[in-house]
């Protein structure tokens, strides 16, 4: 067979992320066909109404995370077309001139932070891209780019120490059963869990990028990907060649150092807007705040409703209930842009930030209105296929919700659980979250589910709640690093010009070894730790 045969016939047999996304919805919804069919209590088998609706409502779903990333594509395009971004990168690789290496395990160190604090995943979309074309303008490949991103603050997600949205909500759905936990314990088994994952990932992708660096034919991409990558990422190594050809030559004019300042002042402020202040006790971004007096009417139902989801039990009134619920609302906030303090943000208010800054950054790099328009149109075009790609990864959630595969597959799997000892369930349990965490891959969605079940299982059978909250951390964090069902990663891997079979192939060594070495922590804990009982 010739060259160009072999070229041909590996491009054919490469998926798209859209491929792989539909197979396992519909595997899916034949699992659940079958299973309804073969008489299985709690699981309803999906219709082709389901399958087919299931991507919609995933985009309904999804809709506040597709919008921020059209939105950041037309950022992203303003920013470009001030040339500001290209000239940043090329005098930063040749600052770091010898020395490009650096920048991966500090990049990761501080992407974990985000992710360990408060569980940074959606909001690393937009580093992808950044990312990618910097390590390729430093002499590696995109792969490296979306390690950095990816490995840094998963590592981070998955060593969760006051991340809100998995321990935070893991505590809360706790406290519903009436279990108190451990805080030190958890953090401290966090910190663990965090550091000694990063500590392996920025090991094995410094390795890797150092094999490229000196040799460019060691990149595990294909023929193809290394094409799509020049052509996306190509002008900023050139850039970068040529500004350490003219070590003399001024790289950037005043107006885009003052469009880069601006630039990185963006994500700054969008990082600390989604950092949840409040609930470490810091209160300086609602300085200046309006608030007003919300007066809500309430009936028996209710407050009956209310007492069900706060204990357990029923509370039943005699004759007719009514009331009034009086508390503080806040309306506004002078130190925030929308109008929402720093630390409560979601995707609505980056949205609004991001188009906000896009039009600073285009005032100040001197960008006409026409060529405005035409490169803000452009950069949310080029992440049109992100957009689809979220939702449709959002569908695979939706359906397993419809059909309630999930709950069946986590109470059958709790029942088989119990009765073993801590050197068997502490393994086991974590597998089960890694099986989980493939159907839902919201670690909120997920402690929500699962944790009023393996909760107060682990207490029953004398072992600590405290580390099944971070066996539901670590299980879902590992996960969070390859699943196909996260609308983040095949996103932010399409973004990186990088397939979903090239990720699987580089980091299925790293994942396999995290997952054992997280298993040989927790089930230590799990023996150490003693239960609420002990």
């Amino acid at each position: 067979m010739t060259e160009n045969a072999k070229q041909k016939s590996k491009k054919k047999r490469s998926i798209s992320s859209f491929t792989i996304l539909l197979i396992i919805l519909i595997a899916l919804a034949l699992v659940t066909v079958a299973m309804s069919l073969a008489g299985v209590e709690g699981v309803t088998g999906a219709t082709v109404a389901n399958v087919a609706t299931a991507p919609v409502k995933g985009f309904t779903d999804a809709l506040p995370v597709c919008l921020f990333v059209l939105i950041l594509g037309g950022f992203l395009g303003i920013v470009a077309e001030t040339g500001a971004l290209d000239a940043g990168i090329a005098a930063l690789v040749k600052k770091l001139k010898g020395n490009e290496l650096v920048l991966i395990p500090i990049l990761m160190f501080i992407f974990s932070i985000g992710g360990t604090t408060y569980g940074m995943l959606e909001e690393t979309v937009p580093f992808y891209l950044l990312l990618a074309a910097t390590m390729v303008a430093a002499g590696f490949d995109s792969v490296v780019g979306a390690s950095v991103v990816l490995l840094g603050a998963g590592c981070g997600v998955l060593g969760s120490t006051v991340n809100p949205f998995a321990v935070g909500a893991a505590v809360d759905s706790l406290s519903t059963s009436g279990i108190e936990v451990n805080q030190g314990v958890i953090i401290l088994l966090g910190v663990i869990l965090w550091l000694v994952s990063l500590a392996i990932s920025i090991v094995f992708v410094m390795r890797y990028a150092k094999k490229v660096k000196a040799d460019k034919g060691s990149t595990i991409l294909s023929l193809q990907e290394r094409q799509t990558m020049e052509a996306e990422f190509g002008k900023d190594r050139q850039e970068a060649e040529a500004a350490e050809a003219h070590p003399d030559e001024k790289l950037m004019t005043g107006r885009q150092k003052a469009a880069l300042s601006v630039f990185a002042l963006t994500f700054v402020v969008m990082i600390v807007g989604f950092i949840p202040w409040n609930d470490f006790g810091v209160s300086v971004f609602d300085a200046g705040a309006v608030t007003e007096e919300v007066t809500e009417q309430v009936s028996g139902e209710d407050v009956s409703a209310v007492w069900a989801d706060a204990e357990g039990s029923d509370l039943a009134f005699d004759g007719e209930v009514s009331g009034t619920v009086t508390a503080e609302e806040q309306v506004s906030n002078f130190l925030s842009a929308p109008p929402v303090p720093l630390g409560s943000w979601y995707f609505d208010e980056a949205s609004t930030w991001f188009l906000l800054m896009a039009i600073i950054i285009g005032i100040i790099g001197g960008v006409s209105e026409g060529r405005f328009v035409k490169a803000f149109v452009n950069g949310a075009s080029d992440m049109m296929s992100v957009v689809l790609i979220i939702a449709m990864a959002r569908s695979i959630t939706v359906l397993m919700g419809e059909t309630g595969l999930d709950l069946w597959i986590l109470e059958n799997a709790a029942n088989a659980l119990r009765g073993l000892s801590a050197v068997v369930f502490a393994p086991m349990s974590f597998l089960l979250y890694i099986v989980l965490s493939f159907l839902i891959p919201s670690s909120s969605g997920m402690a929500t589910v699962s944790m009023p079940i393996m909760g107060p299982l682990a207490d029953s059978l004398g072992f600590s709640p405290d580390v099944m909250i971070m066996v539901f951390s670590a299980g879902s964090g590992l996960v969070n690093l390859f699943t196909p069902t996260s609308g983040a990663i095949m996103g932010g891997l399409a973004l990186a010009k990088v397939e979903y079979s090239t990720w699987l192939k580089f980091g299925a060594k790293l994942f396999v070894i995290l997952g054992v070495v997280c298993m040989v922590i927790l089930t230590a804990a799990m023996i150490l730790v003693p239960g609420t009982a002990g």
